[in-house]
């Protein structure tokens, strides 16, 4: 692939952080830079951090420090949206990828979503659920959990997505510019959670690509369940269930329209 005759690089990878400390211990950030290296594009690598408190910040920079190509950015504990979003904004690539810090769905995955945007789609989104996919040692409630928030989804939000939780999605510079400033439920006047909390954020994003008529692809790719402690499967499908309401709630009220 030819280098950008223009500044920016061609992919920005943000990877959101809140308390990692485990995942920098098993050399996830080694892993993606390593990848990123080797391949024959322009590309930045955006550390966005939610306010950890383990020593997550002070890792970050370390690595910063001695990587090039590699920016840290900080941020007040509100949340994964808002980390995402500050990480998209400081990004200065032509395409930007978000992908979780645990590296569930590794980097190397991107090469299944980036011919893509070559065929016109503004929006690439791995998917664990559809003909192609694979998912490994992921625990019986957790994919009933997916399967059944999906079913609100389909008749709440957005139909024809089969899998809108995946941490693990492209989007054009244009699609940035013209989502993450419009978020309303996951934007900046969203209660803070003290835990790590994913939420309907996805959701949000997708419902607002449709809405602005972006071409969304869903992709097939690997996944591997990683342990973690964050997840409530009764309090968190409580709270993504009203978080979809929500949405359709702002919606009808013209919250993005007037954004």
């Amino acid at each position: 692939m030819k280098k950008n005759k223009n500044k920016n690089p061609y992919l920005s990878v943000i990877l959101p952080s809140f308390n990692e400390l485990d995942n920098i211990k098993k050399e996830v950030l080694q892993s993606v830079y390593k990848y990123l290296s080797e391949q024959s594009y322009d590309w930045e690598l955006v550390l966005s951090d939610d306010g950890s408190s383990d020593g997550t910040l002070e890792e970050l920079e370390k690595f910063a420090a001695s990587h090039d190509r590699t920016i840290v950015v900080k941020n007040a504990h509100r949340g994964k949206a808002p980390t995402v979003q500050t990480g998209m904004f400081k990004a200065q690539g032509d395409l930007r990828l978000f992908a979780d810090f645990d590296q569930a769905t590794p980097i190397e995955e991107v090469e299944k979503l980036l011919p893509f945007v070559k065929r016109g789609y503004d929006v690439i989104i791995g998917s664990r659920e559809i003909e192609g996919s694979k998912r490994e040692q992921e625990p019986f409630h957790r994919h009933l959990m997916g399967k059944v928030f999906n079913i609100f989804v389909q008749l709440f939000a957005i139909q024809n997505i089969h899998d809108t939780q995946c941490g693990f999605k492209l989007f054009t510079e244009k699609a940035v510019k013209t989502l993450f400033p419009l978020l309303y439920i996951y934007g900046p006047n969203r209660e803070v959670n003290k835990k790590a909390f994913t939420g309907a954020f996805d959701v949000e994003l997708l419902y607002l690509a449709r809405r602005k008529k972006l071409r969304i692809a869903e992709v097939p790719v690997f996944w591997k369940h990683v342990k973690t402690v964050r997840v409530n499967p009764i309090k968190d499908s409580f709270i993504m269930f009203f978080d979809l309401l929500r949405i359709r709630f702002a919606d009808l009220t013209g919250k993005y329209s007037n954004q």
